[in-house]
């Protein structure tokens, strides 16, 4: 079952403070001077406008027009009940929601614009001037509290984002240092072989050719054994020099050190055992996850992510997909501009489709 996210819950709790503060309105009980249809319709036109602000990812435009839409609709609610009641708290949510879409200054002139306006329903309702100053003061300091409060929550969501970018990259750049060391330590170790044991046993093997031509049946059979022996063996210290030298690292726990503890997404990741990667392919596999991981956090507001690393013949396929709001026609980035530039250096290359999630396909040959 697909779990509630932050734009669900914004929306769940929308729907329960307008019906709270309408339900009278709603249930007959306060009169309105417009008819109760329309009265309805603007009241949902509210919730679904604070809802589209308050959703991140949005175009410009369309969370300034949502906003106009929201503050209007909470004018228009508020002015045409006769009694005002609890509905100046769709004031204070308008007020809110606006550190979503616009500045502080023009955060500041909703909450003046609405206090105006509820110092004149107030005024129409009969309310005495003590009686409407501190009704209107009350819900101006609210409105002020509750954009100020917006705009801290919005600042430390941007910071929270990019520490986590932060922490993916650092992540990143540890496996490929720590691969490079490896990847050092085995490439010495082999040359030490070579040289020291490979060495040895070419002369060996020679010295022993050599002593096959000596006089002596019987000493020239254990010769030839003993030469194919040594020739054996330093095909044996050939093949271990080789294998060292493209042996696979334990890709599962370095790609899973990367996406360890990321706040807010849930990153899966699965390696088929039969995968067998180079060092060129370890670091574009590394990156390409580092930057799947980041323009996720950036863009997709996704709650999980999927990885997948599989054999693609002699090759290697990465599939990464989420379950965000995908893009219809995806403009590549520069990070993800890099990261086909990395495969296609390779040989291989990378497909994006956004229509269903977004979903990354990344392709290596064989080193």
């Amino acid at each position: 079952m697909r779990r509630l996210g932050p734009e669900e819950w914004s929306g769940l709790a929308m729907f329960v403070v307008s019906a709270v503060v309408g339900g009278p309105v709603i249930l007959g009980t306060i009169e309105v001077s417009i008819p109760r249809p329309w009265w309805i319709a603007l009241l949902a036109v509210f919730v679904v406008a604070t809802v589209v602000v308050g959703g991140s990812g949005r175009p410009r435009w369309v969370r300034h027009s949502a906003l106009a839409a929201a503050v209007v609709a909470a004018w228009a609610v508020v002015a045409s009940a006769a009694q005002p009641g609890l509905l100046p708290v769709l004031l204070v949510v308008a007020a809110a929601v606006s550190a979503y879409a616009v500045p502080v200054w023009a955060g500041l002139a909703v909450v003046a614009l609405n206090t105006v306006v509820l110092v004149l329903v107030m005024l129409r309702a009969g309310g005495g001037a003590p009686d409407v100053a501190l009704v209107t003061g009350f819900y101006a300091l609210i409105q002020v509290a509750t954009l100020l409060s917006s705009l801290a929550i919005e600042r430390e969501k941007r910071m929270r984002r990019k520490l986590t970018e932060a922490h993916v990259e650092l992540q990143a750049a540890s496996v490929l240092l720590s691969e490079s060391a490896r990847t050092a330590e085995r490439l010495r170790i082999s040359r030490d072989l070579h040289d020291l044991i490979g060495h040895q046993l070419t002369v060996l093997a020679l010295e022993l050719e050599a002593a096959r031509h000596r006089d002596g049946e019987r000493a020239r059979e254990h010769v030839e054994r003993a030469g194919q022996v040594a020739r054996d063996l330093l095909a044996d210290v050939r093949a271990t020099v080789g294998r060292m030298r493209t042996e696979s690292p334990d890709l599962t726990a370095a790609l899973r050190r990367i996406v360890r503890d990321l706040p807010g997404l849930e990153v899966s990741i699965e390696v088929a055992p039969e995968v067998r990667v180079g060092e060129e392919q370890t670091v574009a596999l590394v990156r390409a996850v580092q930057e799947v991981v980041t323009n996720t956090i950036r863009h997709a507001e996704a709650r999980e992510l999927w990885i997948d690393i599989a054999p693609d013949g002699d090759g290697v396929r990465l599939t990464a997909t989420d379950d965000g709001r995908g893009a219809v026609a995806p403009v590549l980035g520069n990070g993800l501009s890099g990261l086909v530039e990395r495969f296609e250096a390779l040989g291989g290359d990378v497909s994006i489709d956004g229509r269903k999630g977004f979903q990354v396909i990344a392709r290596a040959p064989a080193s």
